[in-house]
């Protein structure tokens, strides 16, 4: 058995709401590559955990609805999520996209958004799940590390992986070159998930395996600069 994920709003636009913390890099490349690229989507808000978050002005200069949950004005982890849970579902999205949010949201909060929630977390998972993934690749030797974008579970950096992207780790490398490396093929793989989901041709199955319609491979691969 295996079911298709289609947006509710498929024979319009898909609607998507992105959450960060912080500059939102990754946001702006979804922005960026939905708006350049004219596909059937939008970007209805973005929202923050952090009043101070760089990517509302952003976000805000472009005429994206914004709002901020601070979570230190919540008493608890679940006080917070079905803040952020109600603020998000006034906005009716068909996915929503963790870029750089760096909560750790709990299983309620997960569960309410099953099959619609997305994350992109800077490693090849499963491994180097957690905080700090370049200084653990580095410290463990790897030759390849990267990124990858998933459906959310319960179980943190853990989903169904719906695309990966791959660089090399390269001699006297710090967790900074390398950061920087991963992020340029994050802003790849990124939104080409964004655009799979866009148009519908994204397959979970009875598994929890992903398929893409049309782009089997789902790697991207970083390209030296010129």
């Amino acid at each position: 058995m295996e079911f298709l994920i289609l947006s509710s709003t498929q024979s319009n636009r898909c609607r998507f709401v992105i959450l960060i913390s912080g500059r939102g890099s990754n946001m702006q490349a979804l922005v960026q590559a939905c708006e350049n690229q004219d596909w059937p989507a939008e970007v209805s808000a973005v929202i923050a955990s952090r009043p101070d978050a760089a990517g509302l002005r952003w976000a805000a200069e472009r005429g994206i609805p914004t709002a901020a949950l601070f979570h230190k004005d919540y008493a608890s982890r679940e006080a917070f999520d079905a803040a952020l849970a109600e603020e998000i579902d006034r906005h009716r999205p068909d996915y929503v996209l963790l870029a750089g949010f760096m909560r750790v949201l709990t299983p309620g909060f997960v569960n309410h958004f099953a099959g619609r929630l997305v994350n992109i977390h800077p490693s090849l998972l499963p491994a180097f799940p957690g905080l700090h993934t370049h200084a653990q690749a580095l410290a463990t030797g790897v030759r390849v590390h990267g990124c990858t974008v998933h459906f959310v579970t319960p179980v943190l950096d853990n989903g169904p992986i719906i695309a990966q992207g791959c660089v090399p780790v390269l001699a006297g490398d710090t967790p900074d070159a390398l950061a920087q490396r991963v992020l340029q093929v994050e802003h790849q793989a990124y939104p080409a998930a964004m655009n799979w989901l866009a148009h519908g041709r994204v397959t979970l199955t009875a598994d929890q395996r992903v398929e893409v319609q049309g782009d089997p491979a789902r790697l991207f691969t970083w390209t030296p600069p010129a």
